[in-house]
């Protein structure tokens, strides 16, 4: 199984396009040394042609222009991209299907809660019906922490060997959506990737708020954990100016603190621990930070655009 990191930015990127934080400001000036990133989302092969696109990213074409395998030239028209999985229904997930609207009618693998928001409150499906149409694959979500193999599993047709097994995340709906503070199971999920031959597999989480009893259990399990990087702290974006809401309200466990990111990944014993979905403020980005380096401590990796992994 492969896995390549086609963005690892939260939403709006890195810089981001109005931002004059200390990192934006000095990544463009040269001031401080970082790597430009573009909107969360990875891929996923069993054999480096056929690809599952996790979320789709206002940044896909980018992304596939830098990405050769998501075009493989087999015929004058052609894709890489088999099928488009989601994980929430976020604005910075989700926009990218538009860009992909010249294709064959499009494999779209999302929960019950984020189609009918693609189908009302964001209706990006109805738009695309009249471009290449939306053929829409139900995840079921499970919550048992008894048993990961006991949750409902997804196998997608030509991704041959490949399990995922999505499990249903304690976070926020989008800001746009009527239930935005009355979260509903399927709003947000976190995806156990599993190559069913090797029994390796990776748990990717780009938003997390919580760590319930499956997730553990998840985390657990993988033999790599890819997960919610977007704030170093609790009041990051409060302390900056740029926000009233702490990360806790905008569904994201820091990094810092006592019950953070780096305790939740210290607790889960050897494995490989990459941060992804990094936000344009966090320290984290400056490659000669404190911060930084304290990851590089604990044997915790960031991300970035092109990463890839094989299990």
């Amino acid at each position: 199984m492969k896995i390549i990191v086609l963005g690892s930015a939260a939403g709006g990127g890195f810089p981001q396009w109005n931002c004059n934080c200390r990192n934006c400001s000095g990544l463009r000036s040269g001031a401080i040394r970082a790597t430009a990133r573009t909107q969360s989302s990875i891929a996923v092969s069993a054999d480096g042609q056929d690809w599952v696109l996790i979320n789709a990213s206002p940044d896909i074409l980018a992304q596939i222009r830098a990405m050769p395998a998501l075009q493989p030239e087999r015929a004058r028209r052609d894709s890489g991209i088999a099928a488009v999985m989601l994980m929430d229904a976020q604005i910075d997930h989700v926009t990218g299907l538009l860009m992909l609207r010249e294709g064959k009618p499009l494999p779209l693998y999302c929960t019950a809660p984020v189609w009918h928001e693609l189908n009302n409150t964001l209706p990006l499906a109805p738009v695309l019906s009249h471009y290449c149409g939306v053929r829409w694959h139900e995840l079921a979500v499970g919550s048992d922490a008894a048993s990961i193999k006991r949750l409902p599993a997804t196998q997608v047709p030509g991704i041959e060997g490949i399990r995922f097994t999505p499990l249903a995340l304690r976070s926020k709906a989008p800001p746009y959506s009527p239930h935005r503070e009355r979260p509903e199971i399927g709003d947000n999920i976190g995806l156990l990737i599993e190559d069913v031959a090797s029994g390796k597999s990776v748990f990717y989480v780009p938003g997390l708020g919580a760590i319930d009893p499956p997730v553990e259990a998840a985390l657990r399990h993988a033999d790599c954990v890819l997960v919610d990087g977007t704030f170093w702290s609790a009041d990051e974006m409060v302390t900056l100016g740029f926000s009233k809401k702490r990360a806790a309200d905008m569904g994201h466990l820091p990094q810092s603190g006592e019950a953070g990111m780096i305790a939740v990944l210290d607790s889960i014993g050897e494995r490989r621990k990459v941060l992804i979905h990094i936000n344009n403020t966090n320290p984290i980005l400056d490659e000669d930070s404190e911060q930084r380096a304290l990851l590089a401590r604990h044997g915790i990796e960031v991300a970035f655009d092109g990463m890839e992994i094989d299990l």
